[in-house]
């Protein structure tokens, strides 16, 4: 049992029970087990009434976790949420852990682990692009590509491990089908194809990192707030000012997008500035787009860095203009941030390619990795088809592990780590 909704107060409270005694208790607190899948209004409380609310009764298996379910939709009062826990708890209920309810739904087989992880991204999402992939990879899209894949290797693997053991079977044939290595070579290419799309998907998830380097005093710190529109970096006329690496989320048409306010690149006899600098090259390395923003009375400290940058930006046009940028800007009269936000977000959108890709995370790159070093071996191989029977079935473990039908204990302590109460 858990409070599903955001803490009171609130307009309206979620409380969410599951398993075996869900019954019995919704009859105790709320009289009679309305119609399932039904919101029904119900005083909440038998021998004194707490409150009157919606009640939905969700009977297993046809419920999120697979169990019996119920749902209480009450006021968002901090005094009549408190007691009607209370209430429950009386009852014989216990508080849930963070993500129980998810991980009762992959342990009753609702949701596999391609699936939950979709669900998560889903309640973290930020923007448009971050809650279209999350939503279709929670919806099964990732899962049923999943299930093709495991489909043919199926097929595969029947057709060369029947050679070997049934071998002295008449209507066995000694060699495999003249397709065979054909299937096999498609499979490999279309599993590689899905991993090279996994960094594109990682950008729709974690956003787009954007480097704003350049000398001290060049003008980044100013330029970050003008596109932030929010005083959230110090700005002085003191060079050095910024000794570390600030992120600042921007959305930009639906997609994240990290904006890094980096030191400014200089040598320097302050410990404390030259890590600041051994930062600030380690972001721009890192970054899928950089910066590097010149100002009119500041000489340019990296040449190489300059010429490398995928924008050159002069900043403080109010003043005058940097010589040879791409766009000129100014953060005290605005001029310029429209295209320069514009140019940003056309190199944005040839990162992303297309369609976000629903391959996003870590997990997905290992796994499918794994899958295909499995099948271009098992290529390599069947000349010895006990060999490449063998890489056969590790490349369909390598996709079960990705479902979380293998080994799933490992990932699910900190998936469910990172899920909030009541979910």
């Amino acid at each position: 049992m858990a409070l599903s909704s955001g803490a009171p107060p609130s307009g309206v409270a979620v409380i969410r029970l599951s398993g075996p005694d869900t019954a019995a208790i919704l009859n105790d607190i709320a009289g009679t087990i309305p119609e399932p899948r039904r919101l029904t209004l119900r005083p909440i409380g038998r021998e004194s009434v707490l409150d009157r609310g919606l009640v939905a009764w969700f009977p297993a298996p046809h419920s999120f976790t697979g169990e019996d379910c119920a749902e209480l939709q009450v006021h968002g009062s901090p005094a009549g949420v408190r007691a009607i826990l209370k209430l429950i708890t009386g009852k014989g209920a216990r508080l849930a852990e963070a993500g129980e309810f998810t991980r009762r739904a992959f342990e009753n087989g609702k949701l596999d682990l391609v699936e939950i992880e979709g669900l998560g991204d889903l309640l973290e999402a930020e923007t448009e692009n971050q809650r279209r992939q999350a939503l279709a990879r929670f919806e099964g899209g990732v899962s049923q590509r999943i299930d093709a894949w495991r489909d043919q290797l199926l097929d595969l693997r029947a057709e060369i491990e029947a050679r070997l053991d049934f071998s002295d079977e008449g209507d066995v044939a000694d060699a495999l089908p003249a397709s065979f290595g054909t299937q096999l070579a498609d499979l490999s290419a279309d599993i590689a194809a899905a991993l090279a799309s996994v960094e594109h998907g990682r950008i729709v998830r974690e956003g787009i990192r954007v480097a704003l380097a350049g000398a001290p005093n060049a003008g980044k710190s100013s330029l970050l707030n003008a596109l932030a529109r929010s005083d959230i970096a110090i700005v002085t006329d003191e060079a050095g000012t910024t000794r570390d690496v600030r992120e600042v989320p921007l959305d930009i048409n639906g997609q994240l997008y990290i904006l890094l306010d980096l030191a400014g690149l200089r040598a320097t006899d302050s410990k404390a500035e030259a890590e600041g600098v051994r930062r600030a090259r380690l972001a721009i390395e890192q970054a899928d787009i950089v910066l590097w923003l010149s100002a009119p009375e500041i000489a340019d400290v990296d040449p190489t860095q300059r010429s490398a940058a995928d924008i050159r930006v002069g900043t403080k046009s109010d003043l005058a203009t940097a010589c040879d940028v791409d766009i000129a800007v100014s953060a005290a009269t605005g001029q310029g941030l429209v295209e320069l936000l514009a140019a940003i977000e056309r190199l944005g959108q040839q990162l992303v390619g297309g369609e976000p890709s629903l391959l996003s995370h870590e997990r997905d790159r290992l796994a499918l990795a794994s899958a295909v070093d499995a099948l271009t071996m098992s290529r390599r191989q069947l000349e010895v088809p006990e060999l490449a029977a063998e890489s056969l079935r590790l490349a369909s473990q390598a996709l079960e592990r990705m479902l979380g039908r293998l080994d799933a204990e490992r990932v699910l302590d900190r998936l469910f780590a990172s899920f909030c109460i009541g979910k």
